[in-house]
């Protein structure tokens, strides 16, 4: 497997601009399912299906198409795999029945995840360690400008022009990025000897059992996701209600905010780079805890949730480009079913935080949110403090580490 010497400035911005491009397909349709349903005529019953349908191909991709990269040439499955989300994103367009319209955002769920966790291994994979960080972390970046825009970007381009001109505007622009991308990309050959598709899945049941960096990165991941989503899930409904009573426009945008995130993702790769991942760890997960006491304040200050949202974002950016940055250090010819492992751990976090924050706000309101996210952060630190003085294992020669 070969790695490159660098990543131009030019060429890392490329390839963040694609990550953000490839996942806000994943996120397009939330804000846009009232008009999705006025257009075919569907219950809201059906409506939620479309969201349903895109997550559950994020999921299909984590656990069934991410690894391929680590049995075929990436460029050239990547390349494939954008001229197949753009032919979805086409039927996307096109859909005029519901069962059509639910494949097709099947697949762009699938495809746009494959492609955004595929850009990530691909540029682990091609640098070299001491810049593993920096890469890995830009092209987060352009993660989390994609998540965060594309409910933005998707509500007023379809209040210009309809929401099939969202999924419209996306196809034209994966096939741009397949053009750019061609030499953009980073050549990362197949290996030599490929595991058989069968044994590469499983491979990643193995990976799991033995590896200690992916299952201890992998737990603060479920527990900082779950606190992200408990936050972000609750925030709308209090929003909405008194005292704010604030419009949906409005409470979208300060999913803006969280852009700030992005710097923190930037830095912490850099510091992971100078072996300093587990004291950006520490300092991280202190400042998730600490980000809940400006949030308690919100009912009474939007400037305050403001100062909270910042500082929840960069510890949860921070974490995330760390977690990756140590789990893919040493682990040659592994590294897109060490990133399907690690984000299935992030599903399970996420799913289980917007469940528990409906329920707690239900219960208590936002203080018990409040209280409920203070507390997950605090397990997430406290593990953090009894797993990490535990000795590294080697890597081994099949990029697993020992328990």
């Amino acid at each position: 497997m070969t790695s490159i010497t660098s990543f131009p400035a030019t060429r890392l911005a490329l390839l963040a601009t694609s990550a953000a491009i490839c996942v806000a397909n994943v996120y397009y349709a939330q804000p846009l399912l009232d008009l999705i349903a006025a257009d075919l005529g569907l219950g809201r019953a059906a409506a939620g299906g479309i969201v349903t349908a895109t997550q559950l191909g994020s999921a299909l991709a984590l656990l069934f198409v991410v690894p391929l990269g680590d049995r075929f040439d990436r460029k050239r499955l990547m390349l494939a795999q954008l001229a197949a989300l753009a032919l979805a994103l086409a039927g996307i367009c096109a859909a005029q029945r519901i069962g059509s319209l639910l494949g097709a955002m099947l697949l762009a769920g699938l495809l746009g995840t494959a492609m955004t966790q595929g850009l990530i291994a691909s540029v682990a994979a091609a640098a070299r360690a001491h810049e593993r960080g920096r890469v890995v972390g830009a092209v987060q970046g352009g993660v989390v400008l994609g998540l965060l825009a594309a409910r933005v970007v998707a509500g007023g381009i379809a209040d210009l022009a309809g929401w099939r001109a969202v999924y419209a505007l996306s196809a034209v622009l994966t096939v741009l990025l397949a053009a750019l991308l061609w030499r953009a990309l980073p050549a990362v050959p197949a290996p030599a000897r490929p595991l058989p598709y069968r044994q590469l899945i499983g491979s990643m049941v193995t990976l799991l059992r033995t590896d200690r960096v992916l299952r201890t990165r992998g737990t603060i991941a479920l527990l900082m996701f779950a606190v992200f989503n408990i936050f972000w899930s609750a925030l709308v409904l209090e929003l909405a209600g008194p005292p704010h009573a604030l419009p949906h426009t409005a409470i979208g945008a300060f999913g803006l905010v969280g852009m700030i995130g992005a710097l923190g993702a930037l830095r912490a790769g850099r510091l992971a780079d100078r072996g300093h991942g587990e004291r950006t760890t520490g300092a991280a997960l202190l400042l998730l805890c600490a980000a809940w006491l400006p949030l308690a304040f919100t009912p009474a200050s939007l400037l305050a949730l403001a100062a909270g949202i910042i500082a929840l974002d960069l510890a949860v950016q921070a974490l995330h480009v760390t977690n990756q940055s140590l789990i893919l250090h040493g682990a040659a010819g592994a590294h897109s079913r060490l990133i399907g492992c690690y984000m299935l751990f992030y599903a399970v976090g996420s799913g289980a935080g917007a469940l528990a924050a409906t329920a707690a706000h239900a219960a208590g309101g936002w203080r018990l949110v409040c209280l409920l996210g203070a507390g997950v952060s605090a397990a997430a630190l406290l593990f953090w403090r009894a797993t990490v003085r535990l000795p590294a294992a080697a890597p081994s020669a099949d990029g697993c580490r020992g328990v």
